[in-house]
């Protein structure tokens, strides 16, 4: 066989998958790899070619250490082949041969083969055979999933929607591997992410019992022991299985799919909180602390096992937290609080320490307020969509900020309103609102505004005691009324940020170094501590305290990350736990659909360049450490390069340098990194904090955002070749600028950089938002978020008149991030979207 100069073939692997496989040199990247290749007889099969071809484009779409990984696929002379890495090991079916596996190796197994499906189906691919035979396991104990010749692209798992058996079949079809089929694929009727959950329950039984649940003399038994039998027994089998562990197998065996988990991820969840305990037989039961008596009469089966496992999970968190141990008795208590699918906002105390009143998006449902109690599993929507609450006061006012508006990424203002938790009609106070909190007796408010292009903290209101280019979050007021404690965050869009606190004459102290996901901060009753929860040295998000002298310590941390809502009188904690994840989505120029770009967990601030062919991005999710990392890579899907360090800003018109900001050590400075060979390139070592920068027409200057200490941020150029930055923009205008470089358009006006007095922008609307300038400097592109969750993209030129160019439909499941960017002709673009699961949490005995 011969598929052309490149490969250098070394022997025949195997002949699996309904075509032969090689060991083979990858003679540039001077790596083994497999070759597989569909023999002619097979080739001439349309079903055949078909299926090898919906595997090299389902296994192409996903990035994953446990699912095997393709490096190309195509035809040379009439050979049609696919080019994978090349694996050393046996299938689990081989590793199994009729024998089980201890519960903690089996766990091990289940979890890696969870987080690969996981990541398919967050790509919208459903596997449809998963079963041992297409699962391998390295020497190293890794797992991989083969064999996507049955998957199937739909929407991302959760989106609502099921997809039919596949192309070339219809319903009434069954496909599949008989033993290792779900119900609604023996019956033939159209399958979601939820066949796979089955067929993994199935493969999991496996390993644990070392027999398949359901088996018959014939396909026909079989088959109609999955749609009508419960699976047997473990001790049928002769061993033991941890209850908490059987509870997971048999919801994975549910014979009704909306009865299984919802999700790989809750599975994996799941999973997660057992895999400690899995060995000893120690039952999920036994570790949890239970909802009361009236909440178990009113909670189904799976809900309590949901609750249970999140139980076991909150328990690990906080496990060891101590600095000196506790007697047994002494350990932290918690209790769950919310048990749907979504995202949490904010969350109070009411003052009778009991009503707890939060934000949240559940499911696909609108932002809202929440009220509940420990001893209910429900929640009670109050009457204010769109709303967050920022404080209840003593006598039960709420503080509310209500109709957020995006500045840039975390940097969201709205309309302060206060209402009353009984009921009637919230009343505005003050417009361009970050964070408010009552003062103790009631009488008015501290509030972080966004007042012409800067923040403030006003404390009381109308009296300005702060002042930052920065911007300023979760302020919160002493009980005693006399300092303001808050995240002070350098860098508008960003989400790093130190403890400060500042006392009614202005008085500011800084009391913690800089953290990363610094958010949510409560005072303790007394006055004497200030809770908080950020992330250091590059890990999850973890719950501090620090003292008004500035004595730090850490109180938890979290596999997860944790988000700390209040601190209540009686000293428990309330925070919810938010396991979450930021993507990027865009659309290549010439083509009509939008693709997944994203790359670890944390992908965000999308940049095209102008001729549309190259995206970087930043990644916060690949575990840097204290800096972030840029990547580059192709609007076609290719591989991602890792560049350096930092947050990518802009490529040059000649693709060879991309613009970063190295955010330490303060101020932010400008670097530029190579995309081929070469050496960064320091731009700038001045005292200004820059911000986002982008590259002028002919690549001779930078034009961005930067502050000076104690001033408003404003847009300069800089000379590549050197010299100091030129202002073009007054203190408080940023946005961005003209190709010919004449104009800056801020906040729907047009700002002359010659000094030239303002205009408005004609036909623009408070709800959009300039993404850019077309290459002849004529015209704008705006964005416009809708309420549907959908975002529009619109071309103004300048009589006013918009023309619609893209409806971007929202990705199911997922917010539409705040990061997005578009090429000059308008044919490519790039924007972020966020996913996320909160549980909220009461906790009692953390000290």
């Amino acid at each position: 066989v011969t598929c052309g100069d490149l490969w250098g073939f070394v022997g025949i692997c195997g002949d699996v998958w309904g075509g032969e496989v090689y060991r083979a040199r990858d003679a540039k990247l001077n790596r083994d790899v497999a070759i597989k290749v569909l023999p002619g007889h097979l080739a001439r099969e349309p079903a055949a070619l078909e299926r090898f071809e919906r595997e090299a484009q389902a296994v192409a779409a996903l990035s994953h250490p446990n699912i095997l990984a393709i490096h190309d696929f195509g035809t040379a002379e009439g050979v049609v082949y696919s080019v994978t890495e090349l694996l050393d090991g046996e299938t689990l079916s081989a590793k199994l041969s009729g024998q089980s596996l201890p519960a903690r190796k089996a766990v091990e197994y289940a979890l890696q083969i969870v987080h690969g499906i996981a990541a398919a189906h967050q790509k919208g691919v459903v596997h449809r055979d998963l079963k041992p035979d297409n699962i391998f396991v390295t020497p190293d104990g890794r797992v991989k999933i083969l064999d996507f010749g049955l998957a199937k692209a739909t929407g991302p798992a959760g989106d609502g929607t099921a997809t039919q058996i596949g192309p070339g079949t219809s319903p009434g079809t069954v496909m599949g591997t008989v033993g290792y089929m779900s119900p609604e694929q023996v019956r033939g009727l159209p399958v979601d992410h939820r066949t796979d959950i089955f067929s993994f329950g199935v493969v999991l039984y496996e390993m644990l019992a070392g027999l398949r649940p359901f088996r018959g003399d014939s396909h026909v038994e079989t088959m109609n022991a999955i749609l009508k039998e419960d699976p047997p027994e473990f001790s049928a089998s002769g061993v033991t299985v941890p209850a908490a562990l059987d509870r997971i197998v048999r919801r994975c065996l549910e014979k009704n799919a909306d009865e299984r988990f919802y999700s790989a991820h809750d599975l994996g969840l799941a999973l997660e909180s057992i895999s400690g305990s899995s060995a000893s037989g120690q039952s999920a039961a036994s570790m949890a602390v239970g909802a009361s008596p009236s909440a178990r009469r009113r909670a189904t089966p799976w809900l309590l096992a949901a609750a249970g496992a999140a139980a076991i999970a909150a328990a690990a968190f906080f496990a060891g937290h101590r600095l000196a141990g506790p007697a047994a008795s002494e350990a932290p208590a918690y209790h769950r609080l919310t048990f749907r699918r979504g995202t949490i906002f904010s969350a109070r105390y009411a003052g009778d320490g009991k009503t707890i009143v939060y934000s949240a998006r559940w499911d696909d449902e609108p932002r809202r307020l929440y009220s509940t109690r420990e001893e209910s599993p429900d929640s009670l929507a109050l009457a204010f969509p769109d709303a967050d609450v920022t404080s209840i006061s003593a006598s039960g006012e709420l503080a509310l900020i209500m109709n957020r508006r995006q500045l840039r990424a975390y940097a969201q203002v709205g309309t302060l309103a206060r209402a009353s938790l009984s009921g009637g009609a919230a009343r505005e106070v003050l417009d361009d609102v970050q964070d408010a909190d009552w003062l103790p007796d009631g009488s008015g408010f501290a509030a972080a505004r966004y007042v012409d292009g800067r923040y403030r903290l006003e404390f009381p209101v109308g009296t300005t005691v702060y002042e930052t280019g920065g911007y300023i979050s979760d302020v919160r007021v002493s009980p005693d009324g006399a300092l303001v404690a808050f995240f002070d965050h350098a860098f508008m869009g960003d989400d790093r940020g130190s403890v400060a606190v500042v006392d009614r004459a202005g008085k500011k102290r800084t009391l913690t170094d800089e953290f990363s996901s610094a958010q949510g901060l409560a005072w303790t009753k007394d006055g004497r501590e200030i809770w908080f929860t950020g992330a250091d040295r590059g890990g999850a998000r973890a719950l501090h305290v620090v003292t008004p002298a500035g004595k730090l310590r850490t109180v938890a941390r979290a596999p997860g990350s944790l988000h700390l809502g209040d601190v209540g009188a009686d000293g428990s904690v309330l925070f919810w736990q938010e396991n979450s994840r930021t993507g990027i989505t865009g659309r290549a120029r010439g083509e009509s659909a939008n693709r997944d770009l994203s790359w670890f967990d944390w992908s965000t601030n999308p940049r095209i360049s102008d001729d549309g062919k190259t995206l970087i991005f930043t990644e916060e999710g690949d575990g840097g450490g204290p800096e972030y990392s840029v990547y580059l890579r192709t609007m076609d899907g290719g591989p991602p390069v890792r560049l350096g360090s930092g947050l990518g800003t802009a490529v040059s018109p000649d693709g060879k340098w991309v613009l970063t900001v190295r955010l330490n050590p303060a101020p932010a400075q400008f670097v530029l990194l190579p995309t081929g060979a070469g050496e960064a390139k320091v731009v700038t070592n001045d005292g200004l904090a820059h911000g986002m920068g982008t590259f002028s027409a002919d690549g001779t200057h930078i034009i961005f955002s930067a502050f000076a200490p104690d001033r408003q941020p404003r847009v300069y150029l800089q000379d590549l070749a050197g010299g100091d930055p030129k202002p073009l923009t007054p203190e408080g205008v940023v946005g961005p600028l003209s190709p010919d470089g004449t104009l800056v358009a801020s906040g729907g006006k047009l700002y002359p950089t010659d000094g030239g007095a303002p205009r408005p922008i004609p036909g623009f609307e408070p709800d959009d938002l300039v993404a850019g300038w077309t290459a002849d400097s004529r015209d704008l592109y705006l964005l416009r978020r809708l309420p549907s969750g959908e975002s529009q993209v619109f071309r103004l030129d300048a009589t006013g008149t918009r023309t619609l160019l893209h409806q971007i439909a929202r990705v199911p499941g997922t917010t539409a991030g705040v990061w997005f960017s578009i090429t000059p002709d308008g044919s490519a673009y790039a924007m972020t979207y966020s996913v996320a699961q909160a549980d909220l949490f009461r906790v009692t005995g953390l000290k």
